[in-house]
Protein backbone atom coordinates (compact mmCIF):
# COMPACT_ATOMS: atom_id res chain seq x y z
CA UNK A 1 0.00 0.00 0.00
CA UNK A 2 1.79 3.14 -1.38
CA UNK A 3 0.98 6.80 0.95
CA UNK A 4 -1.12 8.01 -1.29
CA UNK A 5 -4.13 4.94 -0.45
CA UNK A 6 -2.82 5.46 2.93
CA UNK A 7 -3.62 8.77 3.20
CA UNK A 8 -7.38 8.23 1.62
CA UNK A 9 -7.80 5.68 4.19
CA UNK A 10 -6.69 8.42 7.29
CA UNK A 11 -8.48 11.11 5.77
CA UNK A 12 -11.78 9.95 7.22
CA UNK A 13 -10.28 11.94 10.35
CA UNK A 14 -7.18 11.92 12.64
CA UNK A 15 -6.02 8.51 14.39
CA UNK A 16 -3.63 8.59 17.55
CA UNK A 17 -2.29 5.49 19.84
CA UNK A 18 -5.42 6.21 22.30
CA UNK A 19 -7.80 5.84 19.23
CA UNK A 20 -9.71 2.22 20.16
CA UNK A 21 -10.25 1.60 16.44
CA UNK A 22 -6.30 0.82 14.83
CA UNK A 23 -5.58 1.51 11.63
CA UNK A 24 -4.65 -2.09 10.52
CA UNK A 25 -4.85 -4.84 12.77
CA UNK A 26 -1.10 -5.08 12.45
CA UNK A 27 0.56 -2.51 10.31
CA UNK A 28 3.61 -4.24 10.24
CA UNK A 29 1.68 -7.03 8.44
CA UNK A 30 0.44 -4.44 5.74
CA UNK A 31 3.68 -2.70 5.22
CA UNK A 32 7.15 -3.71 5.65
CA UNK A 33 9.44 -2.17 3.12
CA UNK A 34 12.33 -0.64 5.73
CA UNK A 35 14.66 2.08 4.61
CA UNK A 36 17.99 2.16 5.66
CA UNK A 37 19.50 3.88 8.45
CA UNK A 38 20.27 7.80 6.93
CA UNK A 39 22.72 8.64 9.79
CA UNK A 40 23.16 8.47 13.91
CA UNK A 41 23.84 10.73 16.94
CA UNK A 42 27.43 10.97 18.27
CA UNK A 43 28.84 12.18 21.45
CA UNK A 44 32.20 12.97 22.60
CA UNK A 45 31.61 13.03 26.43
CA UNK A 46 28.91 11.97 28.36
CA UNK A 47 28.60 12.04 32.15
CA UNK A 48 25.98 9.39 33.26
CA UNK A 49 26.02 5.77 32.97
CA UNK A 50 24.33 5.22 29.84
CA UNK A 51 27.24 5.56 28.15
CA UNK A 52 29.10 3.33 30.15
CA UNK A 53 30.60 0.74 27.22
CA UNK A 54 32.14 3.56 25.08
CA UNK A 55 32.62 6.69 27.33
CA UNK A 56 35.97 6.17 28.19
CA UNK A 57 36.98 4.72 25.01
CA UNK A 58 35.77 7.94 22.89
CA UNK A 59 38.02 10.22 25.62
CA UNK A 60 40.75 8.18 24.64
CA UNK A 61 40.46 8.43 20.98
CA UNK A 62 42.89 10.54 19.04
CA UNK A 63 42.13 12.80 16.37
CA UNK A 64 42.82 9.86 13.38
CA UNK A 65 40.19 7.63 15.66
CA UNK A 66 37.73 10.45 15.48
CA UNK A 67 38.55 10.53 12.11
CA UNK A 68 37.95 6.58 11.77
CA UNK A 69 34.75 6.86 13.73
CA UNK A 70 33.33 8.67 10.88
CA UNK A 71 34.52 7.12 7.84
CA UNK A 72 33.15 3.91 9.42
CA UNK A 73 29.54 5.34 9.43
CA UNK A 74 29.83 6.64 5.90
CA UNK A 75 31.29 3.29 4.66
CA UNK A 76 27.83 2.01 5.10
CA UNK A 77 25.55 4.82 3.55
CA UNK A 78 24.84 6.97 6.44
CA UNK A 79 24.79 10.81 5.29
CA UNK A 80 24.13 12.79 8.54
CA UNK A 81 25.91 12.72 12.38
CA UNK A 82 24.17 14.34 14.82
CA UNK A 83 26.49 16.02 17.66
CA UNK A 84 24.80 15.56 20.87
CA UNK A 85 26.58 18.55 22.75
CA UNK A 86 29.27 20.64 22.19
CA UNK A 87 29.93 20.65 26.49
CA UNK A 88 28.51 18.74 29.25
CA UNK A 89 28.81 18.31 32.61
CA UNK A 90 29.87 21.84 32.85
CA UNK A 91 32.98 21.29 30.74
CA UNK A 92 33.17 22.43 27.16
CA UNK A 93 35.10 20.25 23.70
CA UNK A 94 35.95 23.32 22.58
CA UNK A 95 37.68 26.71 23.41
CA UNK A 96 35.19 29.22 25.26
CA UNK A 97 35.62 31.45 27.79
CA UNK A 98 32.31 30.40 29.12
CA UNK A 99 33.25 27.23 30.55
CA UNK A 100 36.92 25.14 31.43
CA UNK A 101 37.54 22.43 28.54
CA UNK A 102 37.20 18.98 29.44
CA UNK A 103 40.53 17.94 30.68
CA UNK A 104 39.76 13.63 30.34
CA UNK A 105 39.56 14.20 26.30
CA UNK A 106 43.32 13.24 24.34
CA UNK A 107 42.23 14.95 21.28
CA UNK A 108 42.73 18.53 21.44
CA UNK A 109 39.88 19.45 19.35
CA UNK A 110 37.45 16.69 18.57
CA UNK A 111 35.01 18.45 17.36
CA UNK A 112 37.53 20.13 14.72
CA UNK A 113 38.55 16.44 13.91
CA UNK A 114 34.78 15.48 13.42
CA UNK A 115 33.60 17.97 10.77
CA UNK A 116 37.18 17.43 9.35
CA UNK A 117 36.77 13.74 8.46
CA UNK A 118 33.20 14.80 7.42
CA UNK A 119 34.31 16.79 5.25
CA UNK A 120 36.41 14.02 3.39
CA UNK A 121 34.29 11.64 3.70
CA UNK A 122 30.72 13.35 2.74
CA UNK A 123 28.80 13.19 6.33
CA UNK A 124 26.68 16.18 6.73
CA UNK A 125 26.93 17.34 10.80
CA UNK A 126 24.47 18.74 12.66
CA UNK A 127 25.82 20.29 16.06
CA UNK A 128 24.51 21.19 19.13
CA UNK A 129 24.16 24.68 20.99
CA UNK A 130 23.06 23.58 24.51
CA UNK A 131 24.28 21.29 27.92
CA UNK A 132 27.03 23.68 28.89
CA UNK A 133 25.22 23.35 32.68
CA UNK A 134 22.65 21.64 34.22
CA UNK A 135 19.42 20.75 32.29
CA UNK A 136 17.15 23.36 31.80
CA UNK A 137 13.31 22.39 32.17
CA UNK A 138 10.39 23.88 30.55
CA UNK A 139 10.03 26.34 33.44
CA UNK A 140 13.80 27.87 33.03
CA UNK A 141 14.18 27.40 29.41
CA UNK A 142 13.77 30.47 28.42
CA UNK A 143 15.25 32.94 31.53
CA UNK A 144 17.86 34.86 30.38
CA UNK A 145 20.88 33.08 32.05
CA UNK A 146 20.03 30.36 29.90
CA UNK A 147 19.76 31.72 26.87
CA UNK A 148 23.11 34.19 26.71
CA UNK A 149 25.18 31.19 27.26
CA UNK A 150 23.29 29.32 24.57
CA UNK A 151 23.22 32.00 22.24
CA UNK A 152 27.24 32.70 23.23
CA UNK A 153 28.24 29.41 22.34
CA UNK A 154 26.63 29.63 18.84
CA UNK A 155 28.32 32.05 17.51
CA UNK A 156 31.26 30.49 19.00
CA UNK A 157 30.47 27.33 17.32
CA UNK A 158 29.90 29.25 13.87
CA UNK A 159 32.91 30.97 14.22
CA UNK A 160 35.60 28.41 14.34
CA UNK A 161 33.85 25.65 12.51
CA UNK A 162 31.47 27.39 10.07
CA UNK A 163 34.13 27.04 7.60
CA UNK A 164 33.07 23.30 7.04
CA UNK A 165 30.90 22.14 4.65
CA UNK A 166 30.23 19.19 6.26
CA UNK A 167 28.91 21.65 9.03
CA UNK A 168 25.12 21.09 7.40
CA UNK A 169 23.20 22.27 10.81
CA UNK A 170 22.18 23.03 14.40
CA UNK A 171 20.29 20.55 16.43
CA UNK A 172 18.34 22.17 19.41
CA UNK A 173 19.33 19.65 22.02
CA UNK A 174 16.90 20.41 24.77
CA UNK A 175 14.54 17.80 23.53
CA UNK A 176 10.92 19.33 23.16
CA UNK A 177 8.28 16.63 23.98
CA UNK A 178 4.29 16.19 23.00
CA UNK A 179 1.74 16.18 25.75
CA UNK A 180 0.45 15.56 22.67
CA UNK A 181 1.37 19.30 22.19
CA UNK A 182 4.28 21.11 22.12
CA UNK A 183 4.69 22.85 25.48
CA UNK A 184 4.94 26.65 24.31
CA UNK A 185 8.48 26.82 26.32
CA UNK A 186 10.17 24.97 23.64
CA UNK A 187 8.41 26.58 20.86
CA UNK A 188 10.12 29.74 22.49
CA UNK A 189 13.34 27.89 22.78
CA UNK A 190 13.47 26.06 19.35
CA UNK A 191 12.04 29.51 17.80
CA UNK A 192 14.66 31.61 19.77
CA UNK A 193 18.29 29.20 18.54
CA UNK A 194 16.59 29.19 14.93
CA UNK A 195 16.71 33.17 14.52
CA UNK A 196 19.60 33.25 15.65
CA UNK A 197 20.67 30.52 13.03
CA UNK A 198 19.74 32.00 10.56
CA UNK A 199 21.51 35.15 11.47
CA UNK A 200 24.84 33.70 12.12
CA UNK A 201 24.84 30.97 8.90
CA UNK A 202 21.24 31.22 6.61
CA UNK A 203 22.06 28.39 4.99
CA UNK A 204 21.83 26.18 7.71
CA UNK A 205 19.34 23.36 8.81
CA UNK A 206 18.20 23.33 11.37
CA UNK A 207 16.70 19.85 13.39
CA UNK A 208 15.30 18.74 16.65
CA UNK A 209 14.32 15.26 18.45
CA UNK A 210 10.82 15.10 20.44
CA UNK A 211 10.02 12.64 22.91
CA UNK A 212 6.62 11.22 24.23
CA UNK A 213 6.27 10.32 20.87
CA UNK A 214 3.26 8.02 21.83
CA UNK A 215 0.85 11.10 22.54
CA UNK A 216 0.74 11.84 18.38
CA UNK A 217 -2.31 13.51 17.49
CA UNK A 218 -3.17 15.20 14.17
CA UNK A 219 -5.65 17.76 14.97
CA UNK A 220 -5.80 21.77 14.38
CA UNK A 221 -4.41 22.69 16.95
CA UNK A 222 -1.12 20.66 16.80
CA UNK A 223 -1.02 21.43 12.82
CA UNK A 224 -1.26 25.17 13.99
CA UNK A 225 2.04 24.00 16.35
CA UNK A 226 3.77 22.59 13.60
CA UNK A 227 3.09 25.85 11.50
CA UNK A 228 4.51 28.22 14.34
CA UNK A 229 7.69 25.70 14.90
CA UNK A 230 10.80 27.27 13.24
CA UNK A 231 12.48 24.05 12.66
CA UNK A 232 13.40 22.39 9.36
CA UNK A 233 13.32 18.89 10.44
CA UNK A 234 11.77 16.86 13.31
CA UNK A 235 12.96 13.99 13.96
CA UNK A 236 10.13 12.25 16.68
CA UNK A 237 11.82 9.74 18.96
CA UNK A 238 10.45 6.09 18.05
CA UNK A 239 10.84 5.18 22.21
CA UNK A 240 10.88 1.47 21.67
CA UNK A 241 14.41 1.37 23.41
CA UNK A 242 12.79 3.24 26.31
CA UNK A 243 9.56 1.15 26.54
CA UNK A 244 7.29 3.46 25.88
CA UNK A 245 5.70 1.74 22.60
CA UNK A 246 5.92 -1.17 20.49
CA UNK A 247 7.36 -1.36 16.93
CA UNK A 248 3.19 -1.91 15.56
CA UNK A 249 2.32 0.76 17.91
CA UNK A 250 5.32 3.18 16.33
CA UNK A 251 3.74 2.39 13.10
CA UNK A 252 0.37 4.54 14.40
CA UNK A 253 2.09 6.87 15.66
CA UNK A 254 4.41 7.82 12.72
CA UNK A 255 1.28 7.29 10.13
CA UNK A 256 -0.39 10.01 12.80
CA UNK A 257 2.69 12.35 12.29
CA UNK A 258 2.76 11.61 9.10
CA UNK A 259 -1.27 13.09 8.10
CA UNK A 260 0.11 16.02 10.30
CA UNK A 261 3.35 16.97 8.71
CA UNK A 262 1.75 16.54 4.96
CA UNK A 263 -0.01 19.75 6.12
CA UNK A 264 2.90 21.16 6.87
CA UNK A 265 5.20 20.65 4.32
CA UNK A 266 7.81 22.69 5.06
CA UNK A 267 8.77 20.71 8.63
CA UNK A 268 10.43 17.25 7.02
CA UNK A 269 9.38 14.33 9.24
CA UNK A 270 12.40 11.90 10.19
CA UNK A 271 12.43 8.88 12.77
CA UNK A 272 14.66 8.79 16.12
CA UNK A 273 14.32 5.25 16.09
CA UNK A 274 16.29 3.43 19.17
CA UNK A 275 18.63 1.31 18.34
CA UNK A 276 19.44 0.19 22.41
CA UNK A 277 18.33 -1.91 25.40
CA UNK A 278 19.00 -1.78 29.12
CA UNK A 279 21.55 -3.60 30.62
CA UNK A 280 19.79 -2.74 34.37
CA UNK A 281 16.37 -0.42 35.23
CA UNK A 282 15.09 0.09 31.73
CA UNK A 283 15.03 3.84 31.18
CA UNK A 284 17.35 5.45 33.81
CA UNK A 285 20.27 7.04 33.61
CA UNK A 286 22.08 4.63 36.16
CA UNK A 287 21.52 1.84 33.55
CA UNK A 288 24.33 1.41 30.68
CA UNK A 289 22.92 1.26 27.15
CA UNK A 290 23.46 -2.23 25.16
CA UNK A 291 22.67 -3.62 21.51
CA UNK A 292 18.94 -4.31 21.10
CA UNK A 293 18.74 -7.24 19.42
CA UNK A 294 18.61 -7.01 15.51
CA UNK A 295 15.28 -8.58 14.97
CA UNK A 296 13.58 -5.83 17.26
CA UNK A 297 15.35 -3.10 15.30
CA UNK A 298 14.50 -4.32 11.77
CA UNK A 299 10.53 -4.19 12.95
CA UNK A 300 11.17 -0.61 14.10
CA UNK A 301 12.76 0.30 10.54
CA UNK A 302 9.78 -1.35 9.02
CA UNK A 303 7.35 0.50 11.58
CA UNK A 304 8.33 4.04 10.39
CA UNK A 305 9.40 3.61 6.95
CA UNK A 306 6.40 4.56 5.37
CA UNK A 307 5.98 7.39 7.04
CA UNK A 308 9.35 9.45 7.44
CA UNK A 309 11.61 10.86 4.40
CA UNK A 310 14.72 9.67 6.65
CA UNK A 311 15.87 7.40 9.57
CA UNK A 312 18.41 8.27 11.79
CA UNK A 313 19.53 6.57 15.15
CA UNK A 314 20.12 6.46 18.55
CA UNK A 315 22.46 5.62 18.18
CA UNK A 316 25.85 4.02 15.98
CA UNK A 317 28.69 4.74 18.77
CA UNK A 318 28.83 2.04 21.10
CA UNK A 319 25.83 -0.01 20.11
CA UNK A 320 26.77 -1.07 16.36
CA UNK A 321 31.22 -1.14 15.92
CA UNK A 322 32.91 -2.45 13.15
CA UNK A 323 34.98 -5.48 13.89
CA UNK A 324 38.36 -4.45 13.88
CA UNK A 325 37.65 -0.80 14.21
CA UNK A 326 40.51 1.51 14.61
CA UNK A 327 38.09 3.23 16.56
CA UNK A 328 36.82 0.45 18.78
CA UNK A 329 34.30 1.37 21.73
CA UNK A 330 30.73 0.08 23.10
CA UNK A 331 29.86 -3.09 24.14
CA UNK A 332 31.19 -6.47 23.34
CA UNK A 333 27.82 -7.16 21.35
CA UNK A 334 27.95 -4.05 19.35
CA UNK A 335 29.78 -5.98 16.68
CA UNK A 336 27.52 -8.71 16.43
CA UNK A 337 24.87 -5.89 15.53
CA UNK A 338 26.87 -4.69 13.30
CA UNK A 339 27.55 -7.62 11.37
CA UNK A 340 24.08 -8.45 11.39
CA UNK A 341 22.86 -4.78 9.96
CA UNK A 342 25.71 -5.03 7.30
CA UNK A 343 23.87 -8.15 5.97
CA UNK A 344 20.76 -7.03 5.92
CA UNK A 345 22.19 -4.06 4.36
CA UNK A 346 23.30 -6.17 1.52
CA UNK A 347 21.05 -7.95 0.58
CA UNK A 348 17.85 -5.57 0.70
CA UNK A 349 19.91 -1.97 -0.19
CA UNK A 350 23.29 -2.83 -1.79
CA UNK A 351 23.72 0.60 -3.27
CA UNK A 352 24.46 2.16 0.68
CA UNK A 353 27.71 0.53 0.68
CA UNK A 354 31.09 1.99 -0.06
Amino acid sequence: MNRRNLLKLLSVGAISLRDPMPLFANPLEEISKSKPIDGSWISILWDDRRHFYWNEACAKFTADQWDYAVKEVAEIGMQYLVLLGIAKGGKAFYDTPLLPKAKELVCENPIEALLSAADKYGVKFFLSCDWYGPWHEADTLNQPEAVRPRLQMMGEIADQYGHHKSFYGWYWANEAYLTPYFVPAFVEYINTCSREARQLMPQATTLTAPYHTFKAVCDDRFIRQLEGLDVDIIAYQDEVGCLRMTPEQSAKAFATLRMAHDKVPQRALWADVETFAWEGKPDSQESPLIPAPFARIKKQLDAVGPYVDKVLIYQYQGIMNKPGSEAPAGHPDATKLYLKYIRWLRENHPQMLR
